[in-house]
């Protein structure tokens, strides 16, 4: 779970308390109900120490908080904690200072959206963002990757829209090797990013299995009145674990690959993981790094994309994919020797 989940977990919780006229909440209490108010999210979570309960009280108290009305109350020894107001709560307060600048962020994350349809609300709620906060920065601190010029990024809006709402679509599409022009009828369930490009997946009533489409190949989009199937066998926050890029096989398992690389690639390499299983190990004949996922067409560019310094060692179907690709490219660039 994210700090600043479980802060806003913390918060809730302590908001509770202290908005209790029938209950004195000692520090004991208060770590209590914190970590009860966790555990509900997140049954694996470590807890609350008193030091951040202490953290959380004086953040709440502060101006860029919540500015609470919180006090401490002296009983024997001991002192609860309550709001000297108890009409108060941080939950009709206005939004901090703290909490407008994370949204901005977002807000900067989400405008590379800009220009498309259906996203203009993005600049219009950063703009009156900045106006009532004082936000405003001359400098353009955040860039993304993507290319301005690629086709297709105008039916994110429309597609983003009928995932939200649960329609049914009717696309034109056009793939690169093929003239023709194809109708599918999809029940959109996700859209991902990759490589600057964007891929919707959906099920296909036709071949009632997933799909995945490019954007770029979209050459017109409808809505149908055929009812919506919900998605409930697919988790997507997992569904791409195995492969390197969108080509997902359900018939293919994920297999060992064993790739050898020089040692000046090893520093990229491990920053930069080439997949999520990635193992390095070390011997006498050099570096190997292990993989384990399926074989496709993403990950023989991805290997490609080292040139020389890396060799595909196992197993003998990609090496040999790679090895035909090698020998095209070598006949077309034989004429340079």
């Amino acid at each position: 779970m994210s700090t600043n989940k479980n802060a806003t977990i913390r918060y809730q919780a302590l908001d509770r308390c202290f908005r209790n006229p029938g209950r004195k909440y000692y520090i004991e209490d208060l770590i209590d109900a914190c970590n009860d108010a966790l555990l509900d999210v997140d049954p694996k979570s470590s807890g609350v120490k008193r030091r951040q309960v202490y953290e959380d009280i004086k953040f709440m108290q502060d101006s860029k908080g919540f500015d609470a009305p919180i006090e401490s109350f002296k009983d024997g020894r001991k002192a609860f904690y309550r709001y000297t107001d108890l009409s108060f709560s941080i939950n009709s307060q206005p939004l901090n200072e703290q909490e407008a600048q994370q949204l901005k962020e977002s807000l900067l994350t989400l405008s590379r959206f800009k220009g498309m349809p259906q996203f203009d609300w993005v600049e219009e709620l950063t703009a009156r963002l900045e106006q009532t906060f004082n936000l405003k920065t001359d400098d353009n601190i955040l860039s993304f990757e993507e290319n301005p010029f690629l086709t297709g990024r105008e039916y994110i809006g429309d597609i983003y829209n009928a995932i939200v709402s649960k329609k049914v679509l009717l696309i034109t599409y056009k793939p690169f090797k093929t003239e023709r022009e194809l109708l599918f009828e999809i029940h959109p369930y996700h859209l991902k990013q990759y490589n600057n490009r964007w891929f919707l997946f959906g099920l296909n009533n036709e071949y009632g299995s997933i799909t995945n489409l490019a954007l770029d190949r979209i050459q017109e989009i409808n809505e149908s009145k055929t009812k919506y199937i919900a998605n409930t066998k697919i988790d997507f926050s997992d569904y791409f674990d195995d492969v390197i890029g969108v080509s997902v096989d359900d018939a293919q398992e994920p297999q060992k690959v064993v790739l050898k690389a020089d040692d000046d690639l090893l520093p990229y390499i491990t920053s930069k993981p080439i997949h999520g299983s990635q193992k390095i190990k070390k011997d006498e004949d050099g570096t190997r790094i292990e993989l384990k996922l399926q074989l496709n067409y993403e990950l023989e560019s991805t290997i490609f994309s080292f040139g020389e310094k890396i060799e595909v060692l196992e197993p003998e179907a990609l090496r040999a994919a790679i090895t035909n690709r090698i020998k095209v490219l070598n006949q077309k660039y034989s004429t340079c020797v």
